[in-house]
């Protein structure tokens, strides 16, 4: 079963790691067409062989019949399952325009300033429409009002605009179009006019499920009103995290118990183990029960029942689906009178989650779950001395922190070293008190239980976030080629191993490796320019052999994010990037600066120089440990032509604006006031107009001549607008490659088709971050090979990409 599992997830990966799914369908049941005969040719022979032997080549034949039937499956069953969803897609003809839809509410509704954000599921009377979308309704601009209040299950009519789904595409980022495939929502958008309730009455069982859901959740904040941690209390009881405060979560992440505060396996063998563990000792008591059937199996499938239970109230996540199946698997087995290995079990959970949800392979907490389960079977098992009590919690927590790292650097550019600490305060707490009272306080929800369960999660914060601000308590490291990761997951596996096992002596090293790896940098005299994927707004990274430059941070979107947080700190950390030497902010138009704090507090800049003073805050609050802290700006000057340095044989210069000029006016969005860069290596040049005009352009013409411009890479100025790329300045640049940075289906219409066209006339070849993803750009450091372009959504392109 093992060898099954492990094949089958070989099938699905390599599934949802491609490009295209066409031909993959046949080959999968080519592949079927081809393992089925030959297992059973298999089970035949071994039926009739004698001979130790002979039995052992045959069964070893068999394992390998059995593996590639597993693989065919794997990759035909994800195939098949692919194309269905993608055929479920929103029809072109209903992108962007205003339709009204029926359906009903799916899901658990989340509260988003002031309005509302769900999943709709929609009645397919209009052709073209999906089985799922995602909404959002927003307060009424002009009159203020807000939405009522949803439930799930209410059949409503709407007035809505659809696209399809569109992420964001840049290294190290998220995907967030694979997000919405494996959760089934085939469309986004917005109500935009009239809203009409049609039934209030849920009329299937998920609906009152989530019905439930939100019940415990309003019943929990109404007996806690006053509570500080009541969102850490509620993600407890029903799944729902979108309560707990960005400042949690950074405490959670850099002290690694974030597993903790999302229902897990662990709160689902709780579940299973209080009520199983009641049932069971009622059962004995009753002599006509327990003669019609032990109480251990009453145990085992009250355990189950109950489990099930809160496994649907916590909305079946990966790591709920996990700890469910194997607890099924085990009750299978005690009611069979068989007796199932652990790995057995966990092999059998493996193909279940994968057979329900092909997608799952997509989420770092699959891998996490399952790889923690694996590395505690693997700490505990084949023991000759069992460990108990107090050293088997410190052994096994010890082995998952250190067997999870070359995870959680694949999948997070770090780990936490304080985690095994931090787990070994914080599991006592949430098994033993804060989950046990959550629990009860579903059926029951009053202060006698939520109090007590507050003030444990409030001293363990308190703890925690101590534990975050130590100086070494959190380790950030660019994630290495998969292929140093599959070495560093099988040194964590042969350490694991008994002792004496050959090879394990040299598991360390391979470790430590890891840990060096770093990513290459830029030759003496090139470097690499990433132009980001950031919507509506810029954001460029530049970097030359020791130095990196940061032009504009990118839009913020509403008061909860913005792509310093979301886009540019992730790529940094992705990237290795563990300081700014200059941070260069164009503008102060919000699509320029709008991530500049998040950036500031997330990474040191040695300096900011500014196109106008209110492009730089001189200070904002930063909430990583829960309280407001004031972060210095170290502003050195704004920028003015004729201002340049040399980093590592590369020469940065200002174009724009005059010296002299007053960058302090307040123009608000004076686009005119642009810092206008040029970056010049040995292979090219880049040039970075920012958000200047036309006027801006003669300017600059006349100062520097026609010939004065030349760059083989330029960014479009102002995203492709037309008040920008006059034919004149597209003649004087003349380049090879012009990138338009544009969200997608902006209502600007960037980058106009004019402003393309011209600059295809002069044989640049377009690029745009709406359609291909971030950019990058290397510019090498030899004249003879110049500078290359890729895109990312190219480079990583896969098949559900666009669709």
């Amino acid at each position: 079963m093992k060898i099954f599992a492990a094949a089958f997830l070989s099938g699905v990966c390599l599934v949802q790691t491609r490009a295209a799914l066409d031909g993959w369908l046949v080959a999968g049941v080519a592949v079927l067409l081809l393992a089925v005969p030959s297992t059973l040719a298999c089970a035949l022979l071994r039926a009739r062989c004698s001979g130790a032997r002979g039995c052992a080549g045959i069964s070893v034949a068999m394992g390998m019949a059995m593996a590639a039937l597993a693989f065919g499956a794997g990759v035909s069953w994800t195939t098949w399952r692919a194309e269905l969803r993608l055929q479920d897609q929103l029809g072109s003809a209903l992108e962007g325009v205003d339709v009204v839809v029926h359906g009903r509410v799916a899901g658990l509704p989340s509260a988003r300033e002031g309005g509302w954000r769900f999943v709709f599921e929609l009645d397919p009377s209009l052709p073209g429409l999906p089985s799922r979308a995602e909404l959002s309704w927003y307060p009424d601009r002009r009159t203020g009002a807000l939405p009522p209040a949803l439930q799930a299950g209410e059949q409503w009519s709407f007035e809505v605009r659809l696209r399809r789904p569109r992420g964001l595409a840049n290294p190290g980022g998220f995907d967030q179009e694979a997000w919405q495939l494996g959760r089934g929502v085939r469309a986004t958008g917005y109500v935009r006019g009239k809203a009409v309730l049609l039934d209030p009455e849920p009329d299937r069982f998920m609906h009152h499920v989530h019905r439930l859901r939100a019940r415990v959740r309003d019943a929990l904040h109404a007996a806690l009103p006053a509570g500080e941690q009541t969102g850490l209390l509620v993600a407890l009881a029903v799944g729902e995290r979108g309560e707990i405060s960005p400042a949690q979560w950074d405490i959670f992440r850099r002290t690694g118990v974030g597993h903790l505060v999302s229902i897990s396996g662990l709160h689902v063998a709780l579940v299973g183990l209080l009520c199983g563990g009641a049932l069971g000792a009622v059962w004995r008591r009753a002599p006509v029960l327990a003669l019609r059937c032990p109480a251990q199996k009453a145990a085992a499938l009250g355990a189950l029942i109950a489990a099930g239970g809160y496994a649907l109230l916590s909305g079946l996540g990966i790591p709920v689906q996990r700890a469910w199946l194997m607890l099924l698997a085990a009750v299978l087995a005690l009611f069979g009178g068989r007796s199932v290995a652990p790995s057995q079990v966990l092999a059998l959970a493996l193909l279940g989650v994968l057979v329900v949800d092909p997608w799952a392979v997509l989420s770092a907490g699959f891998w996490l779950s399952f790889g923690a389960v694996a590395v505690i079977l693997a700490t505990l098992g084949g023991r000759p001395h069992a460990v108990r009590g107090w050293r088997a919690a410190v052994r096994i927590q010890l082995a998952v922190s250190f067997a999870l790292m070359p995870l959680l650097v694949a999948q997070f550019q770090s780990f936490p070293l304080v985690s095994p600490l931090a787990n070994l305060l914080a599991v006592p707490l949430v098994s033993l008190v804060i989950a046990p009272l959550t629990l009860l306080a579903i059926a029951w929800p009053h202060p006698v239980l939520l109090a007590p369960a507050d003030a444990v999660a409030g001293l363990m914060m308190k703890a925690l976030e101590w534990m975050a601000a130590l100086p070494y308590a959190f380790h950030e490291h660019a994630p290495p080629p998969p292929w140093l990761t599959a070495v560093g997951l099988a040194a964590v596996a042969a350490l694991l191993l008994p002792r004496g096992t050959p090879g394990r002596v040299a598991a360390p090293l391979v470790l430590a490796s890891l840990l060096v790896w770093q990513p290459s940098r830029p030759a003496q005299g090139g470097f690499v320019a990433q132009v980001l994927d950031v919507g509506q707004g810029l954001a460029v990274h530049v970097q030359t052999r020791s130095h990196d430059l940061l032009f504009d941070a990118g839009p913020a979107w509403g008061s909860a994010s913005d792509a310093g947080e979301r886009v540019i700190l992730p790529y940094l950390r992705a990237s290795g990037v563990r300081r700014l030497d200059r941070l260069v902010l164009s503008h102060a138009d919000a699509d320029h600066v709008g991530g500049a704090a998040s950036v500031l507090a997330g990474v040191p800049v040695a300096e900011v120089i500014a196109g106008q003073t209110e492009a730089v805050p001189g200070a904002h609050e930063h909430r990583m440990k829960g309280r407001p802290r004031a972060v210095a700006v170290p502003v050195r000057m704004a920028c003015a032509a004729g201002q340049s340095w040399a980093w590592d044989g590369v020469l940065f210069e200002f174009l724009h604006p005059s010296q002299g000029a007053d960058s302090s006016r307040p123009p608000g969005n004076d686009n005119d006031a642009s810092c206008v860069l040029r970056v010049r290596g040995a292979g090219g040049s880049l040039l970075l107009p920012g958000d200047i005009g036309i006027r801006v352009e003669a300017s600059l013409l006349a100062s520097h001549g026609e010939d004065g411009l030349r760059a083989e890479v330029v960014v479009s100025a102002h995203h492709g607008s037309r008040s920008a790329s006059s034919a004149r300045f597209v003649d004087a640049v003349l380049p090879e490659h012009v990138v338009h940075t544009a969200g997608h289906g902006n209502a600007f219409g960037h980058p106009h088709p004019e402003v393309w066209a011209r600059w295809a006339d002069v044989g640049a070849r377009n690029w745009r971050t709406d359609a291909q993803g971030a950019i990058r750009i290397d510019v090498s450091d030899r004249v003879e090979e110049g500078v290359s372009v890729s895109a990312a959504r190219v480079s990583g392109e896969r098949y559900w990409h666009g669709r």
